[in-house]
């Protein structure tokens, strides 16, 4: 990742069901406490922003072919990095980020199969930097969690989107990709074992060491 602005940028990411809903806001609070001198940008993907929400509904909601899907998922990107995630770097603040990037690997390349390298090449569309880099988090906080275990959870909330009505095998899919990515690049992931108590995870999150 680029050091051309001041900023921290942290996602959240995991199978649905695996749980960082639970702490994503607390992990902001914990963050503005730690970093009182800079601002907390909480954002989402797909979303973020007003053109980002209308396309949140249609991808979560509306049968499409999937190289429709991942082409809508990194035109919602571009908007959100142009109007929300660059800005916030550039002055100095901290973005925290349910999903980025990461989930476009798991969900359409694992999950769905679409080539990974159509995906290596939107992402380099999306956010190459004129020195050559591509924008990605500085940490990546990702729950890994086996995808039974998560089905059993997401049977418990609310009405499931399209994503969350796939079989297990689909998620087992995500979940191998996630891990890959993760492999792939070591010193930008944070692994937790989602198996965990609410408590024990939260305790390793506050251990965390974030440097800025």
């Amino acid at each position: 990742m680029s050091s051309a602005h001041s900023g921290y940028f942290i996602s959240f990411e995991g199978i649905d069901g695996a749980g960082k809903s639970t702490h994503i806001d607390a992990f902001r609070s914990l963050m503005q406490e730690r970093f009182p001198n800079r601002e907390v940008v909480m954002t989402r993907e797909p979303g973020g922003t007003t053109l980002g929400e209308q396309l949140r509904k249609l991808l979560l909601d509306e049968p499409m072919n999937l190289e429709t899907e991942a082409l809508l998922m990194f035109a919602a990107r571009k908007e959100h990095v142009a109007q929300v995630i660059n800005p916030a770097l550039e002055a100095g603040n901290i973005v925290i980020s349910d999903r980025f990037t990461d989930a476009s690997f798991a969900y359409q390349g694992g999950g769905r199969g679409l080539s990974l390298h159509k995906l290596d090449a939107l992402e380099r569309w999306v956010q190459g930097r004129a020195d050559g880099s591509i924008l990605q988090p500085n940490l990546t906080i990702l729950f890994d969690l086996p995808g039974e275990v998560a089905e059993t959870r997401r049977s418990k909330v609310r009405a499931p989107d399209k994503f969350e009505k796939l079989d297990l095998d689909f998620f087992e899919r995500v979940r191998q990709e996630y891990l890959r990515r993760a492999k792939e690049d070591p010193s930008r992931f944070h692994l937790v074992d989602a198996t965990q108590t609410p408590e024990a995870i939260w305790n390793g999150l506050k251990s965390i060491e974030i440097n800025i």
